[in-house]
């Protein structure tokens, strides 16, 4: 008797011998170094980016103009939400286990910020607020948040100086 493959089997079975295993560098790349854009958060980069915003092509003219701020934080918060959709689909191993573990929790821990209290305080400066309202906001972010912040990133940071020696890659620190 002939066994006969099916077609989804023979695709599927296709499919995942061509997908080659993450690499140390990949998961590297997605759990330690996408934090990069985090840095600043609730402290003076995150305020200094909403203070000095960027610049932008305008979708009329073509000119240059500068971006609100909400659309900077918007931004930011695309990108928090890529990257810790990316993290969950990465398996842990116990080779990942820690740097998976210690990226995880600091996604989830500013996302819910940037879209409350950082959305706030963007349309604060698109309504051209006073300063004091500003400075408050600002403040409120930094006494309730700074602190966690920190330890979930020194954790990270930790994790992946660990990871990255144990396999050979090369990281400029910064510190």
């Amino acid at each position: 008797m002939k066994k006969i493959i099916s077609p989804a089997v023979l695709f599927f079975s296709i499919l995942f011998s061509a997908c080659s295993p993450l690499t140390p560098e990949k998961y590297f790349d997605v759990a330690v170094l996408n934090s990069n854009f985090l840095v600043g958060f609730a402290e003076n980069g995150q305020l200094r980016e909403l203070q000095s915003p960027s610049m932008k092509m305008s979708e009329k003219d073509g000119k240059v103009v500068v971006m609100n701020r909400s659309e900077a934080i918007d931004t930011k918060i695309q990108f928090v939400e890529t990257t810790l959709a990316k993290l969950k689909t990465l398996k842990i191993t116990e080779d990942s286990k820690e740097i998976l573990e210690a990226s995880r929790p600091l996604y989830e821990y500013v996302l819910p910020v940037y879209k409350k209290e950082y959305r706030e305080l963007a349309m604060l400066y698109d309504k051209n607020a006073p300063k004091e309202k500003l400075d408050a906001q600002a403040e409120l972010i930094r006494n309730k948040y700074y602190t966690r912040y920190e330890e979930l990133h020194t954790r990270l940071v930790n994790a992946g100086k660990s990871y990255a020696r144990k396999h050979n890659i090369e990281v400029n620190w910064g510190m």
